[in-house]
This record gives C-alpha cells, structure tokens and sequence, in this order.
C-alpha cells in the first residue's frame, strides 16, 4: 500500500506560478511513489493521497485518519505500507504499532532499491553505508520496553540501554569498517581518473530526473549496450565510454544515477564518490523530458542535488548544457513553440530524441562548441620529412586548412584542444619547430 501524504494549506498570491509547473502536484508524487515501489517488484494493492491539516509528531498523520487507513489495511490484509514522506523513528513505530504491519518511509523504500541496483564493489558499499546510517538513528526507540529496567544503583544502564548501545556499537563498527573500505576503492577510481587526465580527454557527464532517458541517450551516442528501462533507478552505477566528436576531439561520456525529487541527503553524500565524475566533469549535460507535464519542477530537483554538490548552476557561461529529450512524443505547434523559446534562452538547450535520433548531430556539435571555448588556433608549417609528426597532428588536432609548399613542407592551420595544448606544443618544441 503506498501512501502519499498532502499538507494542506491555503494557497497565497505568490504561489500561483510555483504551481503551474515548478511543484509536483500530488498526483504526480502518487504516481512516482507507486513507481518507485514497482521498482522492486512489490505487489501495489492499493494507494492513495493523504490530505493532512499539520504533521502530528507522534503519527504524522491524524489518529483519525490513521484508524481509517488501519481499516483498510486489515481489509486488504497489507504487509507493507509505504509513507511518501520523511518519517521520524517514533512516527515509524507508532504506524507500525497502530496498523500492525511493516511501514517503509520514502528514505527507506530509495534505500531499497539503491541495494537492488548496485552492481560494483563501490555501489554496494555505498548502499550499505546509508543504509546503515539510517538504521542508526532507527535505534533509538526500539528497545523501549525495556528501558525502565535500571540497576539499582542509577549508575549502570538497564538491559534497554546495553541493548541500545550494543547495537549501535556494531552498527558503528561496521559504518567505519565500510568507510575504510569506500576509501579504497575511491583511491583506485581517483587513479583511473588521474589515468585519464594524462591522456587527456574532457569528462562530458549526463545527469537528469530518473527516467528523463539519460541511458536511452548514452547509448545512442556511445553505442553501448547500458541498460535502458523505463524505471526509476535503472542506472545506479556509473558507466563511461570513449566518443569521437566531429571536429575529431576525443571525449569520455559519463552516465550517472538519475536524481529524484526529495533525493534524501544522507544518500547524497553516500554517493559523493560516484558523483565525483559529474563533480570534476568539463561539461554537465542535463538531460530533461521536456514531454513531462512536471519537467520545470524535475529540473529544479535536479539543480537542487547539483547545488549540494557544489555546482553552480546559475551562470549563463557555465559548464552544463541542458538536452531538452523526448520531443518525439510533443505535437507538432508544442515543439515548434520549444523550438522558438530554445532560441530566445540565454544557455540555449538541445531539442533531442534519444529515441529516434532525431537532433543528436546539433547535440554533439554544441558539446563541441561548448568544449572548444579555450582552444588555440595555430599556424604552423611542417617539413615534408616529418611525415610521423603530420600524421599525429591530424589525429590529435582539428586540422582547419591546410596548404602544399613549393619546398615539399606543409602549412597547417590548427585548433588545438585546450586539454592537449601542452602536448601538441611539446611534440612541435621537441621536432625543432618555433612556436
């Protein structure tokens, strides 16, 4: 049973254009949550929005409403319910205690699925960790029952309070013995990152709202076989692959875990390290579906989370390009009207469909344009004997013109990727030539 809670509150004049477009309405949320629990196969026997006046500390939700949705849950005979929403450790067991069946907040159904998809020794790691930060603070009240049995004393704990701290003892040691761990497998991504860095080749990251079609567009780009479902989470662990870009530069194009709206903290900053691939990207494509009703409200989501990653968002000259996909599903005055309000945006997104195919040719051309912002353009002429050196030149550089001497040498003009400037420069240094 999956249960969305809806605070009520009177609409204010300002709130008006927040709601045409930039919050998920309820509904939607429902939608979400259901698809979320579908995430890992559970069985949805029923689900619904719950309108509540003000959150009850003890419940959440109101003792009438929870002996009403306690009814339905014995008619149904439910096993779970699921609160779209933040529960504290108290409301949690209060639920569970009211409605006699298991309750799985937001936090805990994300974590779920998290540990359903991590496939890599650090995806796994990382699920663990959150997870077992979030039992943590799940402690403090399971053991209740037995807390007013103190020693006589009042100096030794009662067999609550052992207990209590027995178990976060071994939660901790464990906590710490996963952080050794993480740093491990952090110190070996950031030597293939270092790797990477000498070859050079610019990081290009695909960061979008879950199911926005960020794998669907990987692969078409790449040609790589990236699991591409239409569900939340199908991508969990990141994937990166070499691709050739027209002016011949070379990138390494990154997919990332989608984001989600409400994307809890503590998850977040488990998966800092994956995220470090978008953190230290050269270009942040931010993959939209510009078909969804909600998609202004998905986009702030997804900025939010970029935000707490330290990436400014804000700046017209910045380094994220956002790829308006899906356009195959807008009708045709709906896409013509995007195309006008694309031209007229200051960071003039991409209109693509991963699907068809259709726009990912002006795609790459714009992360060329985007990437060649701080490349050199150099005139340099190249004796006929250094066949070698002119033929890396054409691999490594985008050759503009070039012309035939009398002499036998070669004139070339050169655009000289800014991330093998020095390389190029130091190969021309090192045959002889002034530059």
């Amino acid at each position: 049973m999956v249960l969305v809670p809806v605070l009520k509150r009177p609409q204010r004049s300002g709130d008006a254009a927040k709601t045409a477009g930039e919050t998920h309405t309820p509904e939607n949320r429902l939608s979400e949550a259901v698809g979320l629990a579908n995430a890992i196969d559970l069985d949805i026997i029923d689900s619904a929005i719950v309108p509540m006046s003000e959150p009850r500390p003890s419940t959440l939700l109101g003792s009438g409403k929870v002996d009403e949705l306690g009814g339905r849950v014995r008619d149904l005979d439910i096993g779970l319910v699921i609160v779209d929403h933040a529960l504290t450790p108290v409301q949690q067991r209060n639920l569970e205690k009211a409605w006699n069946t298991k309750v799985l907040d937001r936090t805990g159904l994300i974590l779920e699925i998290f540990g359903a998809r991590a496939r890599t020794r650090e995806g796994v790691l990382q699920v663990e960790l959150a997870h077992l930060s979030y039992q943590k603070g799940r402690l403090v009240r399971a053991w209740t029952h037995l807390e007013r049995q103190r020693g006589g004393g009042g100096f030794l704990g009662g067999p609550g309070e052992a207990q209590i701290e027995l178990d976060r003892r071994m939660l901790q040691d464990r906590i710490d013995a996963i952080k050794r761990d993480l740093k491990d497998v952090v110190r070996t991504r950031d030597l293939h990152r270092k790797g990477r860095r000498k070859v050079p080749y610019p990081i290009v990251a695909v960061v979008g709202y879950t199911n926005a079609g960020k794998s669907t567009l990987f692969n078409k780009i790449t040609g790589a076989g990236v699991v591409a479902m239409d569900q939340v989470f199908a991508t969990l662990d990141p994937t990166m692959r070499e691709v050739k870009l027209p002016s011949a530069r070379r990138i390494i194009l990154s997919d990332t875990v989608g984001f989600i709206s409400d994307l809890p903290t503590s998850l977040v900053a488990a998966f800092r390290a994956t995220l470090e691939e978008v953190v230290e990207a050269d270009l942040i494509l931010h993959v939209r579906d510009i078909a969804h009703e909600e998609t202004e409200a998905q986009a702030r989501d997804v900025e939010k989370v970029l935000g707490e990653l330290g990436i400014d968002t804000l700046p017209v000259d910045g380094h994220i390009q956002e790829v308006w996909n899906k356009i195959d599903l807008l009708t045709g005055d709906r896409r013509a009207e995007l195309q006008h309000e694309a031209q007229r945006d200051e960071r003039p997104p991409v209109l693509v469909s991963a699907v068809t195919g259709e726009g990912i040719v002006p795609l790459l051309d714009a992360i060329d344009s985007r990437l060649s912002v701080a490349d050199e353009i150099l005139d340099v002429i190249i004796p006929g004997s250094l066949g070698a050196l002119l033929n890396w030149l054409h691999e490594t550089c985008d050759v503009l013109a070039r012309e035939a001497r009398k002499d036998g040498s070669i004139e070339l003009r050169l655009r000289i990727p800014s991330e093998k400037k020095d390389r190029v420069l130091g190969q021309l240094r090192k045959a002889g030539l002034k530059v």
